[in-house]
């Protein structure tokens, strides 16, 4: 069901909007850990590693998903709040069109590429085989993760924010059963893994959207509107680019990561891979959130309600650091029984990494997820430039201090290190810019 987000008490919304959200990424984070915990479990170390070595690449493809679930989501949104609904529907046939081209270009670059950056980032040969075989049947999966953010993008930014949860949790479980599966019962391997996820979704791709093209039915419009607007994709652009960059630079930053951590051995590459598993359920939690503020503000942009923008980021806060909280609790004093849930025969080396991964990155959390709350908004308010600052500064402190520090200490913590200095220094730009561009747009009013 649409809903306007430019009416109602904001804190009550924003719950109401992003619960479902929050609950969507829990799910969606389930392909990956399920891939990692099938692999360990059942196949074994080496596995584990190639998997997570694999994830790192493959969250280059899916920071282009991103940055058009972005681009399409926040004009959709500014259009849905301005009541402009023949516009609204060219942004989307528009937004569809551009991420089609896109995905046949990724696709190409993907099969010839991957091998090749496999070897750039230093994968052991042990782990070599089967990450380039996950990689390959990644691939071929893309459209299906293209278009599926694509029709999220546009449920949240039309206020509906339970269709998405429905379909991630149908198909993210189903992913977890067919894992097993595929991986114990049919003997796959690393290659059932894969099989799983591209199966599964691409049933969910599908049927959300069959879901979206009715729903956008139901909008009344005078006229039939245009299937391409250059004006709308540029605005796309404006919004989907810096995402994209966004996205893809933290990816190659954390292939960079990846590679020094990689010359650490096998068993503090598993360590690492089952730990990240658990942070990323953490950031992607928060960026969840972040985009549906994004879409929140968005839609008050587009009507002009500015005040509410402003309380948007209050009760955005206030969700992130209640979140945060049983996060921490759970990664000090219980990471242990988590990291086993990833390693059926884990060395002692493997699971003191990914301890002191937990240990140190979780405290650092209510940080981070102060800075995401402020990204929403300036996204949302199409401040693109000052976004793209704040997340560059993260990111090349982050790379940066990965290698000076690991040099230093002679070992993988000088790496931990480096993710809550950075995130700390990114977040005081963030809310910074948030501040400046807040006060910029009341002046229009």
């Amino acid at each position: 069901m649409n809903k306007d987000l430019t009416t109602g008490k904001t804190e009550s919304i924003l719950w109401q909007f992003c619960l479902p959200l929050f609950g969507s990424i829990i799910f969606q984070q389930l392909y990956n850990i399920a891939d990692s915990l099938v692999a360990g479990k059942f196949v074994g170390e080496n596995a584990l590693a190639a998997v997570g070595n694999s994830y790192e690449i493959t969250l280059i493809f899916i920071a282009f998903a991103f940055g058009c679930n972005m681009g399409c989501s926040v004009i959709v949104s500014q259009l849905y709040g301005a009541k402009d609904y023949e516009k609204l529907k060219t942004a989307v046939t528009t937004a569809c069109i551009f991420s089609a081209i896109l995905c046949g270009i990724l696709m190409l670059a993907g099969i010839a590429g991957s091998t090749p950056l496999l070897h750039l980032i230093r994968t052991p040969e042990e782990v070599l085989a089967d990450s380039i075989l996950y990689l390959d049947i990644y691939v071929w999966g893309l459209p299906f993760v293209f278009f599926y953010n694509i029709a999220t993008g546009i449920f949240s930014a039309l206020g509906d924010s339970k269709t998405p949860f429905y379909f991630l949790a149908a198909s993210s479980t189903s992913n977890i059963a067919v894992d097993i599966l595929f991986v114990k019962a049919f003997h796959m391997g690393v290659a059932g893994v894969a099989w799983a996820t591209f199966l599964c979704q691409g049933i969910s791709c599908i049927l959300a959207v069959i879901s979206v093209w009715k729903r956008l039915k139901k909008i009344p419009v005078a006229k039939k509107p245009p299937l391409f607007d250059s004006t709308i994709l540029r605005k796309i652009l404006l919004i989907a680019i810096p995402s994209i960059l966004q996205q893809s630079f933290i990816s190659i930053g954390n292939i960079l990561i990846q590679s020094v951590i990689n010359g650490f051995g096998a068993s503090v590459m598993a360590g690492y891979c089952a730990a990240v598993k658990l942070n990323n359920l953490v950031i992607t939690s928060f960026t969840t959130i972040g985009n549906g503020i994004s879409n929140f503000s968005a839609q008050n942009f587009g009507a002009h309600k500015y005040s509410r923008i402003r309380d948007c980021f209050r009760a955005g806060l206030k969700m992130v650091w209640c979140l945060c909280i049983p996060f921490c609790i759970l990664y000090i004093f219980f990471g242990k029984y988590l990291l086993l849930l990833f390693m059926e025969k884990s060395s002692a080396t493997a699971m003191m990494t990914g301890r002191q991964f937990l240990w140190i990155l979780s405290p650092f959390y209510f940080i981070v997820s102060a800075k995401l709350v402020a990204d929403g908004i300036l996204r949302g308010i199409s401040a693109m430039r000052q976004f793209m600052a704040a997340t560059f500064t993260d990111l090349a402190l982050r790379v940066l201090l990965s290698f000076i520090l690991s040099s230093k200490t002679g070992n993988a913590l000088g790496i931990w290190l480096a993710w809550p200095i950075s995130w700390t220094i990114a977040m005081i730009c963030s809310v910074f810019f948030y501040h400046k561009e807040y006060r910029k747009i009341t002046t229009w009013s």
